[in-house]
């Protein structure tokens, strides 16, 4: 491998905390991967990754060369650029699902037709991502965010209703506030972070309530939990975009549209300890323009 080949090497090795994930990034053997980094390590005259039977990591010289390997990369990759006025390569992206296909997915080929030479890797999910270790170059999520080091870029906010089916309503009324909501239930929301279902959120003169119904029906995925709502099987709350067909349609019915939810905001991450490459800031410039008007401002 070239001296370059196995900078990139060493850093998706740091990254990966694998050998054999890094090694199937470059579309190379394990083997070959091992040899390049042993003949560098011989060459600098030092250690720089410490191996154990489940995990790679850097050694405190080799934390110091990934930094600069990671700027001299980067450099790279911008001058590249420059050169040929396009960005290439592999881009890592992880979108919660349904905005994923709703909102980023229908204005994805204007932003490959833009850049040519770039391939993104849209992944779907809404748990926890390290993007550091599995290689995802930035995340798009919605709702409130734990502390992190990860950069935070704000697109704006979704407008969140509560819905719930015809049958539903007709079998235990329709509230007028949310302090009409004895007797009623909510399909429970389960959250990622706690393990315990949501409460319902309303906004009342200025100030947000929360009431915590009871669930017969707990679910983990937003498909699921509009489904569910379709069944009469509780109130749920979620984005308007989310229940446009069901609205329309008369499968689904907005209730306390004076007491609405908080608005949920939508942000892309990306990891601090990185230097912003050019696909990911071309990326990001493109959420801004083409995503952010979709959404209320930030």
């Amino acid at each position: 491998m070239d001296r370059l080949s196995t900078l990139d090497l060493f850093v998706r090795i740091v990254d990966r905390g694998s050998f054999s994930a890094a090694a199937a990034d470059l579309s190379i053997s394990r083997p070959v991967a091992t040899t390049a980094i042993k003949d560098l390590e011989q060459r600098l005259g030092t250690r720089l990754l410490q191996r154990s039977t489940r995990h790679v990591q850097a050694t405190v010289e080799g934390q110091a060369y990934y930094r600069r390997c990671v700027a001299i990369l980067a450099d790279l990759e911008d001058a590249d650029r420059g050169a040929s006025g396009a960005v290439a390569g592999l881009l890592r992206v992880d979108v919660v699902g349904n905005l994923a296909r709703t909102i980023l997915l229908p204005a994805l080929p204007e932003f490959l037709a833009r850049h040519p030479a770039l391939t993104v890797h849209l992944g779907e999910g809404e748990r926890f991502v390290d993007l550091v270790r599995e290689g995802v170059d930035c995340v798009v999520r919605a709702g409130k965010l734990a502390d992190s080091d990860m950069v935070v870029r704000r697109l704006g906010f979704m407008e969140e209703i509560t819905v719930a089916s015809p049958a539903y309503l007709a079998n235990f009324g329709t509230p007028g506030s949310p302090d009409s909501l004895d007797g009623h239930v909510m399909v429970g929301f389960v959250s990622s972070r706690t393990g315990q279902p949501l409460p319902l959120e309303f906004t009342r003169d200025g100030k947000v309530v929360e009431v915590a119904l009871p669930a017969r029906v707990l679910v983990s995925g937003a498909e699921t939990s509009a489904e569910a709502a379709r069944l009469g099987l509780g109130l749920v709350q979620a984005p308007r975009y989310r229940f446009a067909d069901d609205l329309a349609s008369g499968r689904l019915l907005e209730v306390l549209v004076d007491f609405p939810p908080t608005p949920t905001p939508v942000s892309v991450l990306y990891p601090s300890s990185r230097q912003l490459s050019p696909r990911v800031r071309v990326f990001i410039d493109w959420l801004v323009e083409t995503v952010s008007p979709q959404l209320a401002p930030a």
